[in-house]
């Protein structure tokens, strides 16, 4: 049965990675524009919105609002409360989730075809209309706040704070996009209220669907939902250049155990070389268990249960990060061998083995991110937002395929610089 099973989901993930190259491009009426990958076949639909800015246009002083408003969009809207709403949303079998970040509020819905019209008539009032009711307010503030208060006893939490102040200082990625304790309970209705004009807007939407309903149906469906926003949102923050210097900041925290996070200035998204530097960061610390990292780290240390790195490319600044954590008598260890290994791999580039390695890594997982309706919605607006073309799904294996161990070593002596790399370590570490 297990073997039935999974063959069912590989044919599964191999129709929905097909169908996930018939993109349509839509326009609605009112000139809103859609990604959409119409899939007949099941009675159900997703559909991703996303809105450009997120919580970095914050006003100054209201850090935190635009986390809290989200997080109450869901708690009453139009003429109904709270327990009305999610009645109502649980009555015809749909689902809303609102989540933000430094750089977009994200919106994801699911429905039945059936009840198509009532779960957009949800949706849209809780887009154009939330109730923001005192006390729905206050309950998901001190919810907020519970876990902002669980953060400053989180190691990771603290790392990532101290990383961010370091890097970017006043700009809005300088500070914990949740706010403080003192900042969420400064926060009033009328915060929360401007928060929502700036942010959700015509001018900042991005919109992709995929399941059973037609391009015509979606544009139809895109202007009764969006067509109420406002026009124009807030200014979005200035771009950052980011700028570190090689070594070792210490935040004293008591723990057994320091976690630290790593990097400097990474790479743009759009830039020529981004699919070298990708497939570089596979072999140097974002390939599991045959990332060299984790292999000089962990394998043949014992420093770690587990060490990556990524790239971060913001919408306002480009990271390359990593994470680790050891006991505080071997991070000094670990960080000794992270330097030696982001400098061996600036100096030397790859093998052809691990070249090899990388390639079908990144090859072979990209069709299994294409594993339903929802995931491809998701992808569709995420590929929106960074600049790509629809024909990306069907090129970007080929992009991989196409790099030379030659622009690995290039894009890694350019991006990989020792002299930039700085840890933020959260402990009590020895010999830091």
């Amino acid at each position: 049965m297990k073997h039935f099973a999974l063959a069912i989901g590989l044919i599964f993930t191999a129709v929905t990675a097909q169908a996930a190259t018939n993109i349509q491009e839509v326009e609605t009426p009112n000139g809103f524009k859609a990604w959409l990958v119409e899939e007949p076949s099941i009675p159900f639909v997703a559909l991703e919105l996303r809105f450009q800015g997120g919580a970095s246009l914050d006003a100054e002083g209201k850090r935190g609002a635009s986390n809290l408003m989200v997080s109450l969009l869901e708690e009453g809207a139009g003429d109904m409360d709270a327990r009305a709403f999610a009645t109502s949303t649980e009555s015809i079998a749909a689902q809303f989730n609102y989540d933000i970040g430094d750089d977009a509020l994200s919106i994801s819905a699911r429905f039945l075809t059936e009840t198509q019209d009532e779960a957009m008539e949800l949706l849209r009032q809780s887009l154009i209309a939330p109730r923001f009711d005192q006390d729905a307010i206050d309950r998901v503030r001190q919810q907020v706040l519970s876990g902002l208060r669980s953060d400053e006893k989180d190691p990771d939490s603290i790392s990532n704070r101290a990383w961010d102040a370091m890097v970017f200082g006043d700009h809005p990625y300088g500070s914990d996009f949740n706010g403080t304790i003192d900042s969420v309970t400064a926060l009033t209705r009328d915060d929360l209220l401007a928060a929502h004009q700036g942010i959700m807007t015509k001018d900042r939407v991005y919109v992709a669907a995929a399941g059973d309903i037609s391009a015509e149906e979606l544009g139809v469906l895109i202007d009764t939902l969006l067509s109420e926003l406002p026009e124009v949102g807030t200014a979005l923050p200035e771009q950052v250049d980011v700028q570190t210097e090689a070594g070792v900041t210490v935040v004293p925290f008591a723990t057994p155990q320091s976690v630290a996070i790593f990097g400097h200035k990474g790479m743009k998204r759009d830039d020529p070389d981004f699919f070298a530097a990708y497939v570089m960061n596979v072999v140097l610390g974002g390939g599991g268990f045959e990332a060299r990292l984790m292999t000089e780290v962990r394998e043949k240390r014992g420093l770690t249960y587990g060490v990556f790195s990524y790239l971060v490319p913001k919408d306002h600044a480009e990271l390359y990060l990593g994470r680790v954590a050891s006991a505080n008598n071997r991070i000094a260890e670990a960080v000794s061998v992270i330097q030696d290994e982001w400098a061996k791999l600036s100096a030397e580039g790859v093998t052809q083995d691990e070249l090899d390695r990388a390639k079908t890594y990144l090859t072979g997982a990209y069709p299994l991110r294409f594993d339903g309706n929802g995931p491809i919605a998701k992808i569709l607006v995420g590929m929106q937002m960074d600049g790509l073309s629809p024909d990306y799904v069907v090129t970007r294996n080929a992009k991989i395929e196409a790099v030379t161990l030659d622009d690995v070593k290039r894009v890694a002596s350019e991006l990989l610089n020792p002299e930039a790399l700085h840890f933020v370590v959260v402990g009590q570490p020895d010999g830091l």
